[in-house]
C-alpha cells in the first residue's frame, strides 16, 4: 500500500500589486521549498491571476530538484481564457460543479482547505472576509495555516 501524499494549497487575494510581487513570489518560495523539504508532494491553487497562477510558476520552479511534484489547478468557473503555457506545467485540473459556482468563492475555499494539510492564505494589508473565511476554515479543519500578508 503506497503512502498518501501531503497537500499544501495557496488561498489568495487576485491581483498582486507590482510593487508587491517580488516579495509574495519570494514568500512563496520560501513556504514550497519549505513544504517539499516537510515531505510535501502534492499543491493546488486556484486558477486565478495574480496569487494562483504566481504560486504555480513557483511551484514549477521546483521540478528540477523535485520532479515528482503534483500541480492541480481549481477552476471554479467557465474559463475561456485558459493559458496553455501555464497548464502544460500542470498536473490535474478539477472543475467545480454548477452547485459549487454557485457558492464561489466559498467553494473553493472549502474545497482547498478539505484538500490540504497545509494552507498558505495570502492577504493584503487590509484582510478582506474571504481571507477571514478561509483562516477559520483552515484552523477549524486543524490544518497547517501560514499567512503572508502583502
Amino acid at each position: 500500500m503506497g503512502t498518501v501524499s501531503k497537500v499544501c494549497c495557496v488561498i489568495g487575494c487576485g491581483k498582486v500589486p507590482a510593487n508587491r510581487q517580488g516579495y509574495l513570489e519570494r514568500r512563496l518560495g520560501r513556504e514550497i521549498s519549505e513544504a517539499l523539504e516537510g515531505g510535501f508532494k502534492t499543491f493546488i491553487a486556484e486558477y486565478s491571476e495574480g496569487v494562483g497562477l504566481l504560486f504555480a510558476r513557483c511551484v514549477n520552479e521546483q521540478r528540477v530538484d523535485y520532479p515528482k511534484i503534483f500541480l492541480e489547478f481549481v477552476i471554479p468557473q467557465d474559463c475561456e481564457q485558459l493559458d496553455n503555457e501555464v497548464l502544460a506545467g500542470c498536473n490535474g485540473i478539477k472543475h467545480l460543479c454548477d452547485e459549487c459556482q454557485r457558492n464561489y468563492p466559498e467553494s473553493v475555499t472549502q474545497y482547498l482547505v478539505e484538500q490540504s494539510d497545509r494552507v498558505i492564505v495570502v492577504c493584503g494589508k487590509q484582510v478582506d472576509c474571504d481571507n477571514i473565511y478561509a483562516m477559520g476554515y483552515a484552523r477549524t479543519m486543524g490544518r497547517d495555516l501560514q499567512v503572508i500578508q502583502i
